[in-house]
């Protein structure tokens, strides 16, 4: 975990809604300047802060509506920090906790340097990011319709259907498959739903692949040279990573990519790891994906992870290869090289 310990001769702390904020600005001897709530308005916000432009830094837990914070102080040129919300806690303890204690806790966090810091996402890829983000959740759903089409069956013990629900033509061979039309309906409702994801998806998968050729024009092709891995798992690595040069060394990248356990110990006795749920989950999904479809037609691949198997179980071996994808991809994205299966799989 980093922590922001620059100094400053001045801090505020901001308690962040949706409607409205509470800011607190101290200074370095820890007396408070202004402490006073107003509404979500970057013209007041901006009142506030005029007199300290140049030489405050603002800090903000992060929640759903951090962007505009951090646009708004880019372009008045404010130093702007964002707290990682599963370490910060040392404003959700205490006995008493409201709005105003709050943001003064974030002041004195910033002021102390134990700010924990989460990475404040570019805005020229946020958007497309987010998308792409919306895209796997509605791809989900999809897949949910599916699965309550074949239960359904099964509940009107009817013999199971083969068709394959991507595709349209598969999906009219179900209109009439049940006798009673309230069912035949329900299972309407699916193939609808299904029918409008199929065509919108396509279409934003299309315009993601375009940002992606914008944003980023050499680590999508540098990412598709990995045997398994296609356009989806390629812009989810992309926009998940944003920048690698973010990252100081290949360990960090794949602390975040939660590619690696941490043990907890104390007193010289391990209790198992922790900390499994920090870092990004759409890394996790994606490293985890990309190693079973390497497997997937390859028999280099096969015959490493049985390598990997007489040293550990399957599950292991397989994370094992997921963690090894993982270091991989940031050292391709680093040195904006293509991926080498012969060097991958030596050793």
């Amino acid at each position: 975990m980093n922590f922001y310990n620059n100094i400053h001769p001045y801090y505020c702390g901001i308690d962040l809604h949706a409607r409205s904020l509470y800011v607190c600005i101290i200074d370095q001897a820890g007396k408070t300047c202004l402490h006073k709530e107003i509404s979500a308005s970057p013209d007041k916000l901006q009142q506030l802060l005029e007199p300290y432009i140049g030489n405050v830094v603002v800090g903000v837990e992060c929640m759903h509506c951090w962007y505009w914070v951090a646009d708004f102080c880019e372009d008045i040129g404010v130093d702007f920090i964002l707290g990682h919300a599963l370490y910060m806690k040392a404003i959700h303890g205490g006995k008493a906790k409201n709005d105003r204690i709050d943001s003064f806790k974030i002041a004195n966090l910033i002021r102390g340097g134990n700010f924990p810091l989460a990475y404040v996402y570019p805005k020229k890829m946020r958007a497309t990011r987010d998308l792409l983000r919306r895209r796997m959740k509605i791809v989900r759903h999809g897949a949910d319709l599916k699965a309550h089409v074949v239960n359904t069956t099964s509940q009107y013990n009817l013999p199971a259907n083969k068709v394959n629900l991507k595709n349209k033509d598969a999906r009219q061979q179900l209109r009439n498959t049940f006798s009673e039309q309230s069912v035949q309906k329900n299972i309407d409702l699916d193939m609808v739903i299904l029918d409008c994801y199929a065509e919108q998806l396509s279409k934003v998968e299309w315009y993601i692949q375009q940002q992606a050729k914008q944003h980023k024009p050499n680590h999508f092709h540098l990412l598709k040279s990995v045997w398994g891995i296609g356009p989806i798992l390629a812009l989810t690595i992309i926009y998940e990573i944003g920048d690698i040069d973010r990252f100081e060394s290949v360990q960090k990248f794949a602390s975040y990519a939660r590619l690696v356990k941490c043990k907890a110990e104390s007193a010289g006795k391990t209790y198992g790891t922790q900390g499994n749920k920090i870092g990004n989950a759409h890394l996790k999904w994606a490293f985890s994906e990309a190693a079973v479809l390497y497997l997937r037609g390859n028999e280099k691949a096969q015959k490493y992870l049985l390598k990997l198997q007489k040293r550990m179980s399957k599950a292991k071996a397989l994370s094992a290869l997921a963690h090894k994808l993982g270091r991989c991809v940031y050292f391709m994205l680093k040195n904006e090289s293509v991926f080498d299966e012969k060097r991958f799989l030596k050793g």
